[in-house]
């Protein structure tokens, strides 16, 4: 249920627009008028007083058309300004809890004696048709960024929109934006998947709600012959490791207890780099609580599955 502030704030921002619109309507008349009486204006006055007459309307002319001008890019404002609120007042998505598909096979004997810190990790997110990989539903975006030595590499970039297929719900455009006709020439999800795992190569995977995107990754395996055994690891799972005395552990309360800026939500590219920055932020929380290898960070990972879900029975 839509709750009365929510009313009030549609409300209002409906009757901006309305506004905007009405002034844009009544300034286009107004130019119409300038316009016609100009014309008069001019075919019964004597020539030696066009110019005079041209500068003065002109004028008039001039101000009404700087103003419709301004009408028109205050309103594109609202409208842009709105659907960011929008976006970013849409729910996650709910937590998905196979975390099985995070204890996949890998060597962590290569990792050990190695600080946290220095190894490499790809960030990534996709975005989807919906929320049940198993029952049809399809990757429609991937993309990743890199984080070396603990710092955020803006050169090292993956990012692919895929044509899943399938026509793309009118619910599931609501978050990501992304429609069939700016998926119906992109290539299919074996041709992603396999350049997407040659871009991640041997890095160790991190993601927000990790088991949701693997999961589509995995089903997909076979079909891309693109094996995903890579280490992977959760941000959500850090969070409640993290503050145990919060409940909210979604993507935008995270970001918000730590004070990173979510440029582009809802879209695969936006969410990594979100979840990389907050990721470098936990590495140092992690450092100060003890955790500097990777085996003791998937320790403390794993640890807190149990607890999150007592967590959300409450």
């Amino acid at each position: 249920m839509i709750k009365p502030l929510q009313i009030t704030k549609l409300s209002t921002r409906h009757l901006v627009l309305w506004a905007i619109g009405l002034s844009v309507v009544i300034e286009l008349g107004f130019l119409s008028f300038a316009g016609w009486k100009l014309v008069g204006a001019l075919e019964n006055a004597p020539q030696e007083q066009f110019r005079e007459i041209i500068v003065s309307y002109g004028s008039i002319i001039f101000i009404a058309t700087g103003a419709l001008v301004g009408l028109v890019l205050l309103g594109l404002n609202r409208v842009l300004s709105a659907r960011e609120h929008d976006l970013r007042n849409l729910p996650d998505r709910p937590e998905f809890y196979d975390y099985d598909l995070l204890n996949l096979p890998h060597h962590l004997e290569e990792f050990d004696e190695r600080p946290l810190k220095s190894l490499t990790f790809t960030v990534f997110d996709t975005e989807t048709t919906g929320l049940r990989p198993s029952e049809g539903d399809e990757i429609i975006q991937i993309a990743g960024v890199r984080v070396e030595g603990g710092k955020f590499q803006e050169s090292i970039v993956f990012d692919e929109l895929v044509n899943p297929g399938i026509q793309i719900p009118k619910a599931s455009i609501r978050f990501h934006g992304i429609t069939d006709d700016m998926v119906s020439d992109k290539p299919k999800i074996e041709q992603v998947l396999g350049e997407f795992r040659d871009f991640i190569g041997d890095t160790i995977l991190v993601a927000h709600n990790a088991a949701f995107d693997m999961k589509f990754l995995k089903l997909k395996e076979q079909q891309s012959h693109a094996k995903f055994e890579n280490v992977v690891l959760d941000t959500l799972l850090f969070s409640v490791f993290l503050d145990r005395e919060v409940n909210e552990h979604t993507l935008n309360a995270i970001a918000e207890r730590q004070g990173v800026e979510i440029i582009g939500r809802h879209t695969a590219l936006g969410d990594s780099i979100a979840t990389a920055k907050i990721f470098i932020d936990m590495l140092d929380r992690l450092e100060a609580r003890g955790i500097t290898t990777l085996d003791q960070a998937l320790k403390a990972s794993n640890s807190m599955v149990a607890v999150r879900k007592l967590q959300n029975q409450f």
